[in-house]
């Protein structure tokens, strides 16, 4: 039994959509479950609707904009597509119902950003059903039970084991289409389980099924050791420990989810990395193995923001003071990326979300001076090697600077 997970990029046209489904097919005759994240950029163009929704802006021309996209699409590929049109024309309607009815921003932005996962689905279910492979849809959100943190949803094991484990009979004869990123409450509103969180959803329902394996389908060749866009030289792995994975993750590398892992490795599950434009590639296995002498791994984690707190009576920084601090940002449910103290203030690292860095910033001015810098890049060099470290440190605009006895890590002002 296999889960396949189809990112944005490898559906963001009706040639990739084809390309998905040869890739699918050639899998088709074996249990085979595929979930699949919004197309291209529609995540970004449905949160841009919620920030204009809320602060009064043309959040409607947004919408019509998502649609015309996805109506372009479904023109391309089907030959009769007037009954996915109306399926579309009524998703629409329930995306506009979801911004009349929802007042709490974090779970505004659940119940809107999902819709991007749901008209990707639908558009693969179908098309896969027109070009001869049977496949059922299934709405992640009835099996994926989350409490309600919106826009992070923890996960229900317990329940989503039991709703998953259903789905066992249907995999028999069918391979079944369903969404990631999005989960379900008890009261039956949508989650999300965090931005690009489809590779997590993927992992959970490879845990909870058991399967043999997970890929990722990408628009790289596999697991590398820096973002290529970037850093044109970097080399893809053909195999990396749980551990390493993991640990890029938690650094900021991109290709896959923080949480991904975790669920793998405690099952022995394997986690393949492959190329969608050249699926005879290797990729990168993520197994349980052993790697020796890794190159370093360098990995760019863009819009940070800078906080630092300093005591307000020229004490020094003390135990009660950073569990203020630390109770705010569990308060606020906000990761620190990086921390670091001298003896009369605290900084720290944390991703940009104007929202939560000012109510983060309102409530430590309670009992420091807080200073704040934004636009910021957390550059993460792991297993450094001698030229890596004199490289990164010495870059230009570095405001802090922090190394291990493997890992180096500098936030530079671009």
């Amino acid at each position: 039994m296999k889960v396949f997970k189809f990112g944005g990029a490898s559906l963001r046209n009706a040639q990739a959509v084809r390309n998905m489904s040869t890739i699918v097919r050639d899998y088709a005759n074996g249990p085979l479950l595929v979930v699949v994240s919004a197309m291209d950029k529609t995540t970004n163009a449905l949160e841009r609707v919620v920030y204009n929704f809320l602060r009064g802006g043309n959040y409607q021309s947004e919408i019509t904009t998502i649609f015309e996209y996805h109506q372009n699409l479904v023109n391309e590929l089907f030959e009769n597509p007037q009954e996915i049109l109306h399926i579309l024309e009524g998703l629409a309607s329930q995306l506009t119902e979801k911004l009349r009815t929802t007042s709490d921003e974090d779970k505004l932005y659940d119940q809107v950003v999902c819709f991007g996962e749901i008209l990707s689905s639908v558009i693969v279910h179908h098309y896969l059903a027109a070009v001869g492979i049977k496949n059922m849809w299934k709405d992640a959100r009835q099996l994926i039970c989350t409490d309600s943190t919106f826009r992070e949803g923890k996960i229900n094991w317990a329940l989503t084991e039991s709703s998953i484990l259903s789905l066992r009979q249907e995999l028999e004869t069918h391979a079944i289409i369903t969404q990631g990123f999005i989960g379900g409450d008890e009261s039956g509103n949508t989650t999300t389980l965090g931005r690009e969180g489809s590779d997590f959803s993927a992992a959970i329902f490879a845990s909870c099924l058991l399967a043999d394996s997970v890929t990722i389908w990408k628009d790289v060749p596999g697991v590398m050791n820096a973002d290529p866009k970037r850093l044109p030289a970097a080399i893809v792995f053909e195999e990396l420990p749980y551990k390493e994975a993991a640990e890029m993750t938690y650094y900021g590398a991109s290709v896959i989810h923080p949480k991904t892992i975790k669920p793998l490795a405690l099952k022995g599950i394997p986690l393949l990395v492959k190329s969608f434009t050249n699926p005879s590639l290797p990729g990168t296995k993520i197994h349980d193995c052993k790697v020796e002498h890794l190159p370093p791994m360098i990995v760019f984690k863009d819009n940070q923001c800078l906080i630092s707190c300093k005591v307000t009576d020229f004490t020094f920084v003390n135990e009660d003071q950073l569990s203020a601090i630390f109770y705010a940002l569990s308060e606020l449910n906000v990761k620190l990326n990086v921390m670091q103290n001298s003896a009369i203030s605290f900084s720290f690292c944390i991703d940009f979300r104007e929202n939560k860095v000012m109510a983060l910033i309102e409530k430590l001015q309670e009992r420091f001076e807080v200073y704040y810098n934004t636009n910021l890049t957390l550059v993460t060099i792991k297993n450094y090697d001698e030229q890596s470290f004199e490289t990164y440190r010495k870059k230009p605009g570095v405001i802090l600077e922090q190394s291990s006895r493997s890992t180096l890590q500098v936030l530079v002002k671009e």
